[in-house]
Formats: C-alpha cells, structure tokens, sequence
C-alpha cells in the first residue's frame, strides 16, 4: 500500500517531466515549517506562499509569525536564486477565535484542530482556484502538532470539489523531514513557536508550563 509520501513523490516525478516550471500555491503557517518544504520544491515550482492562518493567537504572534516568514523568505530567494512570492490575506482573530470556541476544551489533534485545517486549507484553495494556480499544497505535515492523514484527507476532498487545481499529498515529515527543519531553523536562527496556533492550543500550553 502506498504512503502519503510515496503518493507525493509519484506526482512530483510527474512535475518533473514537464517542461516548466508549473504555479504552486502554497499555504505556509510559519517559517520553520516552510524550511524545509521550500527546499524540495523550488526546483519544480513557481511557489507563491499563502499566509492564511488568522488561527493564530494572540495579534502580536500572528504578527511575530507573519514577520519571520517575510525575513526567511527574503533570505531564502537570495541564497537559492528563486522568486517566492508571499500573500497575506486580511487577518480576523477574533473572528477565527469565536468559531473555535466549541472545540475549547478538545486536545490537540481533535475536532477543533480538524475544523481549523479544513477552513484554512478551503479558504487557501478558493485562493488558488480564483487566481488560477494548478496545484496546491500546506507545509503543515512537517509539523508534529499536526495530523497528515487528517489534512491529506482534506486536500484529496478539494482537489474533488474544485477540480482545476490539483493537490500535492505529502508527509513533509518522512525522511528526516522534521530533522531538516530543525536543522535549517538553527541555520537560519529562526524563531519556534511553542503551541500551534489558536486561543486554546495557547491556553492549553500555559497550563502544561504549570504542571
């Protein structure tokens, strides 16, 4: 049977026998989790990073996160000679914050977190459908906070529903992937958050800083 990372690598070998480089749009939640995704696609694709993750609290993280991606990339087109562009919707917090609140009491990798991935990830597919990107993938496997299963699953339910963009399934975090981001956050000395994102997730990490 093939893994997630099998299914992605067999479309990657697919991108490669083309003869361009085809447009990727990429949902990105912070710069350590792009790290070492970007390193194996900036050779296959035209990447442009969607910084959809209005998730994130308190304002002053999502700024902090929104910041350090803006400064790796910079960094990142110089050292490797690409062009990475960056888009970054309006944020609603607080917004975002209220349609989490039923899940408050879920643990990581619940429910909340399911129908977080699945709105961000929907709202970043509408993006790359409108504006005509022909594929589309998150960094968010690389992240040990995060379930792949769950959001391959959400990718291959797009890729169905709106049919003109296609969806990368991956496990960014095979093959020492986890290892490498680690690697190139020292590299780069990049800052880590220490929760995933949202209210909750943050609430929750105080509260385990106390036991």
């Amino acid at each position: 049977m093939m893994t997630s990372y099998d299914i992605g690598e067999a479309l990657l070998e697919e991108v490669k026998a083309l003869n361009k480089k085809p447009s990727l749009l990429l949902h990105a939640c912070c710069a350590p989790c792009s790290s070492f995704p970007l390193t194996k696609l900036k050779d296959l694709f035209e990447i442009t990073i969607f910084y959809n993750n209005s998730n994130i609290y308190p304002s002053e993280e999502y700024y902090r996160r929104r910041d350090e991606l803006i400064n790796f990339i910079k960094i990142f087109n110089e050292e490797y000679n690409v062009d990475i562009k960056l888009i970054i919707p309006e944020y609603k917090g607080e917004e975002f914050t209220k349609k989490l609140e039923y899940g408050k009491d879920d643990l990581e990798k619940g429910n909340r977190c399911k129908f977080c991935y699945a709105y961000r990830l929907n709202e970043s597919y509408l993006y790359a459908l409108e504006n005509k990107f022909e594929y589309f993938t998150t960094v968010m496997t690389i992240s040990s906070q995060k379930d792949e299963k769950t959001l391959n699953k959400i990718g291959r339910i797009l890729e169905s529903k709106y049919e003109k963009v296609k969806f990368i399934e991956h496990n960014f975090k095979k093959k020492n992937g986890q290892l490498r981001s680690l690697e190139l956050s020292k590299k780069y000395n990049l800052y880590r958050q220490t929760y995933c994102g949202c209210k909750y997730s943050y609430d929750n990490s105080k509260i385990m800083k106390t036991k």
